[in-house]
């Protein structure tokens, strides 16, 4: 199985998304580009959150120092993304790829994160607010991804439970809500499994990927 973990906005949640199906599916974990590096990257905090031996992550494509959007991080260190060079890697395992932001994200001047997961074809999933402002960011990149054709898996909410957001989301995303994810006060490896092991992610994997 191979996953691409998506956002709506930016410091949405994905690379605790992430590091949830890493775990829960003994995946690999890979995040191409990463821009800014204060912490160390998102590789580094899910390999120590999860504690990865090195076969369970892959080494990011590009790394920057600046934490902005992809296109002018590159453009400060007077690099370029080059995006026909950037293929999924062909494994015998699970994988779990991050995005770095959302999907109208550019990857260079003329090249959108929509674009290369258009050239992908993976299946998305998608990261959201459970809050105010949700519906209007979730839908757009719903319909963002389905004119370019692209699988959308589910979503998942992050944050307090919200009363009325995920079966509005549903209704008029026409696309399930996987799971919704509490704010952690201190986010471990075990309070991510006690989080996949109460909302039954691996069943509703496997229920929803024959749909895909």
């Amino acid at each position: 199985m191979q996953l691409v973990i998506c956002g709506t906005d930016t410091d949405i949640g994905k690379t605790v998304v992430s590091s949830l199906f890493v775990q829960g599916l003994d995946a690999i974990y890979w995040k191409p580009i990463q821009s800014g590096l204060e912490d160390g990257g998102d590789t580094e905090q899910v390999c120590k959150l999860l504690n990865l031996p090195e076969n369970r992550y892959l080494p990011e494509k590009y790394k920057f120092k600046a934490a902005v959007s992809p296109h002018w991080s590159a453009e400060k260190e007077n690099r370029l993304i080059q995006p026909e060079k950037m293929h999924v890697p062909i494994l015998s395992q699970n994988l779990i790829v991050e995005t770095a932001g959302g999907v109208m994200v550019p990857l260079t001047r003329n090249f959108l994160q929509i674009d290369l997961l258009q050239k992908w074809m993976l299946p998305i999933i998608l990261v959201a607010r459970s809050g105010l402002g949700t519906l209007n960011h979730t839908l757009l990149t719903i319909e963002a991804l389905r004119r370019r054709k692209i699988p959308i898996l589910g979503i998942i909410l992050n944050g307090d439970l919200h009363e009325d957001n995920p079966k509005t989301l549903e209704q008029f995303g026409n696309i399930p809500v996987i799971a919704q994810l509490p704010q952690f006060k201190n986010i471990s490896a075990k309070s991510l499994h006690e989080q996949w092991l109460k909302q039954d992610l691996e069943k509703r994997l496997e229920d929803l990927i024959k749909y895909i």
